[in-house]
Formats: C-alpha cells, sequence, structure tokens
C-alpha cells in the first residue's frame, strides 16, 4: 500500500494552503477580541424586546469582566531573565538578545493575547549583522502547520499582512528556505515569490499556547466564561429598563368622569404632575394612587449570582469582581482567596516559559552559539504572588538563616538580573572601602577605638592581604 502524503507540494500551494487556515483562526479570535475588548452584543432577548428596546442600547454595551479574567492573570507573568548553563547567575547574553528585541514590553503583549485568543506565536530571524530579530505575532496574522502526528515539529508557517496601501504581504516560513510574496489590490494572482535560505534548519517560528490539550488545541481564557458574561449584560440591561420604568411609577385614578373626542377616543385628564403642582378633583368620590416602585434588588441579587459563577470557572477571587460584604480580604484570607490564581498563573508560566526557551535557543542559534542545544534551561520569573513588603522581607530573612544563598534571596525578592548584579558590585565596593578604612584607623561614627595588641606590623601586614583578596573579588 502506497502512502500518499497530502501535504501541499509547493510554496504557493502551501500559501493557499495557509491562507485558508489563517482565515478561519483570525475569524475565531476576532470573537475572542470582541469580547475582550467590550464589544458584545446583546443575546438572550426576544424580537419584541429588541422592537421596543433596541434604541436604547443601539451598538455596543457591556458590563465587561472579560478583561479583568485576562489581565489579572497577565499582569502576573513577567520574565526577569534566563538560565542557560549550570552558572545559577542569569544569563548575561540571554538577557542583552531580551532587552535589545524590546521584549520586556512586547512579551506582555505576547501573553495577552495568548490568553485572549489562545495562541500567539513569535517569529526568530537573523539581521544583517547576525543578530537575532525577535518579533511576536498575533493569531490573526501567523498560523502554522504541525507534522502530522506531532504537537512540537512545525513543517509550515505563514505570516499575512496588510499594508496602508491595501496590499497583502505574506511569508512563507519552510525548514530550509523562506518565501516572500504580494497581492496588490487590483491584480488577481499572487506575484512571484521572492526566495532566501533559513540557516536555523527548521521553522523560526514558536507558538505561545494557552491551556493546550494533548489533542494539540489551544482554548482562550474567555471560552468558557462567555455564556456567563452574556447572561450578565442581560439581567444588567433588564435592571436598567426597569429602573427608567420605575423612576416614573404609572398612576391611576377612580371616580372621575370619561370624556370622549368626536373620534370616540378617550381624552386624557388635564393632569400635569410635578413637584410644585397638586392634583384636585370635585368630585368627592374620586380617588387618586400610583403603583408601587420596581424592586431592583433581585437584578443585583442574580447579577451577583452570575459574577461569582464567573470567578469559579475563571477561578478569579470573588473580592477582583466587587461582590463582597464588610471590608475586602487581608494577610491570611486574601493570600488564601487568591490560591487559586496564584496556581492558574503558575501553569501558565510554565507552559510559557517553555516557549520562551525554544524562542531564545532559536535566538542562540542565529548566533551559532553553542546554547542553541541547551535543552536545560530555564525561564526566571516574577514571583505571581503579591504579598505585603513585611510579610515577604520576614519569609526571606527567614530563608537566609536556612543557608539560602545571598543572590537567590535576591531573586526571590523580585529584584531583576541587572539590580542584583549592581547590588553585588556595590557590595563588594562596601567591603572594600570598609577594609581600608580599618587599616588607615578610621572608624565609624561613635565607636570607640580598641586597645592595641599584638605586633602592628602583622595587623596591617594582614590587613593589606584582606584588602587585596576583597579588590580581586570585586
Amino acid at each position: 500500500m502506497t502512502f500518499i502524503d497530502p501535504a501541499p507540494r509547493t510554496p504557493m500551494e502551501w500559501v493557499f494552503h495557509l491562507e485558508r487556515e489563517l482565515a478561519v483562526q483570525s475569524s475565531r479570535a476576532q470573537r475572542f477580541d470582541d469580547y475582550y475588548e467590550g464589544r458584545q452584543q446583546l443575546s438572550f432577548v426576544q424580537a419584541k424586546f429588541r422592537e421596543a428596546f433596541g434604541a436604547m442600547f443601539d451598538g455596543y454595551w457591556a458590563d465587561n469582566f472579560s478583561s479583568l479574567i485576562v489581565d489579572s492573570v497577565a499582569e502576573r507573568l513577567g520574565i526577569d531573565g534566563f538560565r542557560f548553563t549550570e552558572d545559577p547567575e542569569a544569563d548575561a547574553d540571554a538577557l542583552d538578545i531580551w532587552q535589545r528585541n524590546g521584549l520586556d514590553a512586547d512579551s506582555d503583549a505576547a501573553h495577552t493575547d495568548a490568553l485572549v485568543h489562545g495562541a500567539s506565536f513569535v517569529t526568530v530571524w537573523g539581521d544583517a549583522d547576525g543578530e537575532p530579530v525577535i518579533i511576536p505575532e498575533n493569531s490573526h496574522e501567523m498560523v502554522v502547520s504541525y507534522v502530522p502526528g506531532s504537537r512540537r515539529l512545525i513543517r509550515a508557517a505563514l505570516k499575512r499582512t496588510l499594508d496602508e496601501w491595501g496590499d497583502v504581504h505574506a511569508t512563507l516560513y519552510l525548514p530550509d528556505r523562506a518565501y516572500m510574496t504580494t497581492y496588490a489590490e487590483g491584480h488577481e494572482n499572487w506575484g512571484t515569490p521572492r526566495e532566501a535560505a533559513n540557516p536555523l534548519g527548521r521553522v523560526p517560528v514558536v507558538p505561545l499556547l494557552n491551556r493546550p490539550r494533548l489533542n494539540g488545541k489551544a482554548h482562550s481564557e474567555l471560552a468558557r466564561t462567555i455564556p456567563l458574561q452574556d447572561a450578565v449584560n442581560k439581567v444588567m440591561v433588564d435592571a436598567l429598563i426597569a429602573s427608567e420604568m420605575g423612576a416614573f411609577p404609572m398612576r391611576w385614578a377612580t371616580g372621575l368622569p370619561m370624556e370622549e373626542d368626536e373620534n370616540g377616543k378617550p381624552v386624557p385628564p388635564p393632569f400635569q404632575v410635578a413637584l410644585d403642582k397638586m392634583i384636585h378633583s370635585e368630585n368627592p368620590d374620586t380617588k387618586f394612587g400610583q403603583f408601587s416602585v420596581a424592586d431592583l434588588s433581585n437584578y443585583v441579587r442574580l447579577v451577583e449570582a452570575l459574577i461569582q459563577h464567573i470567578a469559579s470557572v475563571s477561578r478569579l477571587p470573588v473580592h477582583y469582581m466587587l461582590v463582597q460584604s464588610g471590608q475586602p480580604p487581608s494577610g491570611a484570607n486574601i493570600k488564601s482567596a487568591e490560591a487559586g490564581l496564584v496556581a492558574k498563573v503558575r501553569q501558565r508560566q510554565r507552559t510559557y516559559g517553555e516557549a520562551w526557551e525554544n524562542v531564545m535557543r532559536l535566538a542562540f542559534a542565529v548566533k551559532g552559539d553553542p546554547r542553541q542545544k541547551a535543552h536545560k534551561a530555564e525561564t526566571i520569573w516574577r514571583d505571581a504572588e503579591y504579598r505585603s513588603e513585611a510579610e515577604h522581607v520576614d519569609a526571606l530573612v527567614k530563608l537566609r538563616s536556612l543557608g539560602v544563598p545571598q543572590r537567590q534571596l535576591w531573586e526571590d525578592a523580585g529584584y531583576s538580573p541587572s539590580q542584583i548584579e549592581r547590588f553585588e558590585a556595590l557590595q563588594a565596593q562596601e567591603l572594600l572601602d570598609a577594609s581600608m578604612r580599618s587599616e588607615l584607623g578610621i572608624l565609624p561614627s561613635g565607636e570607640e577605638p580598641a586597645d592595641s595588641a599584638g605586633d602592628d606590623s602583622n595587623t596591617l601586614r594582614e590587613s593589606g592581604e584582606s584588602r587585596k583578596a576583597i579588590a580581586e573579588a570585586a
């Protein structure tokens, strides 16, 4: 039996195939974009409701919790550096590549798009000087195709962009070549592709997948909460309409004679209701009244119940959603309330960290650096847990008593690798200055000189040797 590979065989076949895949992917991502940005159509309403009140909510209206679901995770996904060797310190070269490509800011955008769409992408290429260029991409412009049966090996990737003149530019990445082509407005076909060698020997695109499953599919953080968000919007609209109607309760009167016009239609009574006017009637049997004011508390309770469901599904602390009684939690209570969110963030750190390590390995491959094969690489994330300064420092002091190295404690305190390097240099300089003051007999303010003992020459010699050792260490 002969196996026929259905994959495209020419570059333009790949472009046509991946462009169709990108259109489907982009359409799905657009729905999540709309919810994240608050562009949500009103759901769960009947046609008569739209006829009566559609004009009141013309366009988009939403009590949007979708952005909170994403941003509460994204704001805790900060990267401080990478370790690519056995050295416990952060890799200075990796950090230099990271900073040169502006990834302190762009990595945040990549994480946000991955959380919203379910996936974002990062391309790695070399510039004219052989330096790596790292560019995060979104799901509207980038799509990849995996080797059949693999969740990691990518056989092709396509980036498609539209410029301000309406021309479409496509870049196809294959393991050995890259192709660039343009579809100009008014033309019926793609232009002849321009070809370039791919010296990396693999497709230089790394996906950042959110909540990946073994079937290879990733999922948006918003996928499970969209129905609940729609329900919140509907109940809030109902409450606003009820408040509008209840602001001027319907009034009634009995015992008044009904008058009709020449067409037999009832004539409204000549009453004008206002704060400075009084309604009166000459008929002693006339009675006036009004219907009870609309009770909006039921709407409030229903919205709170829906928000609690959103918090449960998204693992957000309830106090993030403003559903609480009394004072907001603090101390141990807030730590317990945020445990689910912290665990969720750390899970995303593992997934995204693996992707960023692949990105940096590709960057080292561009430079021909052997660290491109550093499979024990590690991403250094900022602490996902928010704690008070006093609580955090107290914990670090206790860890110091257990013998944890000073540099690790600085890292756990949230300082960046560049800050830690500066601390070490300042610390070494302070030791050197203290040694020099001691040699010259300059004592700190308020300290009494100690009685001289022993041979002064030995003391000076030992002091000089100590200073030399500290200077060499610095």
